[in-house]
């Protein structure tokens, strides 16, 4: 695979010195982008996304995202270098984060508490990004029901409706949507910042157990939504539940919204990947819809 050299120049006017690129060693764990791990003659490594020129806006999306979290200073991201797009590629440089094994989970939820006690005045994010290769929109909004029903829930519910998931899925998305008001009764939520994408392969934890979050999909809604993603793919260790829990309980209704929230993420696997997550999505929204109405 070759390396566009303006990946190169990129690091060079990051890092005011030269890049000469003596290996590139592919690193795998994502399915959207070629990832790489680049090593400098002067011993220095960045980690390197690749993918086509028409992709670039994912990695503008991803920028934005990593910049909004690192400007909290409570989370610790990969710092970016550069992107742009350049020989029919688009390209996303960071310093490379040398992951190790475990590492201190409590701190984890005590950090990921702290970046939710950033806010802003509505619910959305100064751009649209996206969440795997779908898109996520951020158009501010004042309501969060208004949000969820149109940005999230109902965006993907049409996205099925076009991927040819309709009949049952699109009626009970309407009744769920429907029923949605009484899930948030007692609760009016603020507008945190957001990972937005916190399943267990966007985190990880450097050599001396910090821990770091990458792959953002960030924008300001209901710290739940956070919150009920980390326990979509069997879960963080339960010293992180604790950490965050020390640092800002959750609202008692929060295990009745989980799956509310979790719902947007089956639906989006539903639309990128078909088979069982249809099914889920389905027995999701019966079992939502139902319960609430």
């Amino acid at each position: 695979m070759k390396i566009p050299g303006a990946v190169a120049s990129a690091i060079g006017d990051a890092t005011q010195r030269p890049f000469l690129l003596q290996r590139a060693t592919p690193v795998g764990g994502g399915d959207i982008n070629r990832s790489f791990r680049l090593e400098g003659t002067d011993g220095s490594r960045y980690f390197l996304k690749l993918n086509e020129a028409r992709c670039h806006a994912s990695f503008i999306a991803e920028v934005a995202g990593l910049q909004a979290i690192a400007a909290t200073h409570t989370l610790r991201v990969p710092q970016v270098m550069g992107h742009g797009t350049s020989e029919g590629m688009s390209f996303l440089v960071m310093e490379h984060l040398q992951l190790g094994g475990r590492g201190d989970a409590r701190r984890l939820g005590e950090q990921l508490a702290a970046l939710h006690r950033h806010r802003a005045d509505r619910f959305g994010f100064p751009h649209d990004n996206f969440i795997g290769s779908t898109s996520q929109h951020n158009d501010w909004t004042d309501d969060w029901l208004d949000f969820w029903r149109e940005q999230r829930l109902g965006h993907q519910l049409r996205l099925a409706a076009q991927n040819g998931y309709g009949g049952e899925l699109q009626r009970l998305g309407e009744k769920l949507m429907d029923a949605l008001p009484d899930l948030f009764a007692d609760y009016s939520p603020q507008p945190s910042l957001l990972h937005g994408d916190l399943w267990g392969g966007n985190h990880g934890f450097l050599a001396d157990g910090t821990p770091t979050v990458f792959d953002p999909a960030a924008y300001y809604g209901d710290r739940e939504c956070d919150l009920a993603m980390t326990e979509l793919f069997g879960g963080y260790p339960a010293d992180f539940y604790a950490g965050y829990q020390a640092a800002w309980p959750l609202d008692a209704g929060y295990a009745s919204r989980r799956e509310l929230y979790n719902l947007y993420h089956i639906l989006n696997h539903a639309n990128l990947f078909g088979g069982g997550y249809v099914s889920q999505a389905l027995q999701l929204c019966q079992r939502l819809a139902t319960h609430h109405n």
